[in-house]
């Protein structure tokens, strides 16, 4: 750890560097920060309101908000399983931690989520919504999310020097994954013994916490809250042991 805040700088350099390097011959540039999950909002938010009723209360706020929170997690350990075969040709040359390449990879995802928020804050003002106090706890599962996709990514990137296939399989897992979080809808609508299925997924908790704490001035539960922190630590951990062991065997393969 100690190492790694040494290269805080270095991290953060290839974090801004990517977000840039993103966006740079796109004519809209970083606008499209904002308009992928306002797109996405406009077509959901369509289908779901007049083809599939529904009676979500705030609910396009409720449909942006998961969104931008899936789109940090689908960014983070997609760019995240990448990362280490982007920048083969500079792990091979130069010597850094490894992991910092997989770190800078989700910070930058990180980032464009929070450039993502100026959207929902459009959306609060246009809709005149007031957040309860309860959403000044919302910052907290922010960065449980960024560890929890920090712990995947290591994982992910570790798997797919070895089996390159791994970024095939991993988006049909977050296309499943998309319809299997209660972002279009809530958790409440499927029978107990479905929802206790689908909550063994730490982002179906986190979607749920955030919902309330940022709409609803609902507190989480003591259970939600240390089901969130132990599946994030134990992927973190997991993650993190997976990586320095295979860290040095690591060149060799890419």
């Amino acid at each position: 750890m100690n190492e790694l805040w040494k290269n805080r700088s270095l991290i953060m350099s290839l974090a801004f560097n990517d977000v840039k390097v993103r966006y740079k011959n796109s004519i809209l540039g970083f606008l499209w920060t904002f308009l992928e999950p306002l797109l996405m909002l406009g077509v959901l938010y369509f289908i779901f309101t007049n083809i599939f009723k529904n009676d979500i209360e705030n609910y396009p706020l409720y449909l942006l908000l998961g969104l931008i929170i899936w789109y940090m997690f689908s960014r983070s350990t997609s760019m995240g399983l990448s990362s280490l075969l982007d920048r083969s040709h500079l792990i091979q040359k130069i010597y850094f931690p490894r992991e910092i390449v997989v770190i800078s990879s989700c910070l930058t995802a990180f980032i464009m989520m929070l450039f993502e928020f100026s959207a929902f804050v459009f959306f609060l003002v246009i809709l005149q919504f007031i957040p309860p106090a309860t959403a000044l706890l919302f910052p907290l599962i922010l960065v449980d999310l960024f560890l929890l996709s920090l712990g995947i990514s290591f994982i992910l990137s570790v798997s797919a020097v070895y089996f390159r296939d791994i970024k095939f399989i991993w988006q049909v897992v977050l296309q499943a994954g998309f319809f299997l979080t209660p972002i279009i809808y809530q958790l409440d609508m499927f029978p107990k013994h479905i929802q206790e299925i689908l909550s063994i997924n730490p982002l179906v908790t986190i979607l749920d916490v955030s919902h309330d704490l940022v709409l609803y001035n609902i507190m989480p539960s003591l259970s939600s809250v240390l089901y969130i922190i132990g599946t994030t630590f134990l992927f973190l951990l997991t993650g993190f042991i997976l990586f320095k062991i295979k860290s040095d065997k690591i060149v060799e393969e890419l």
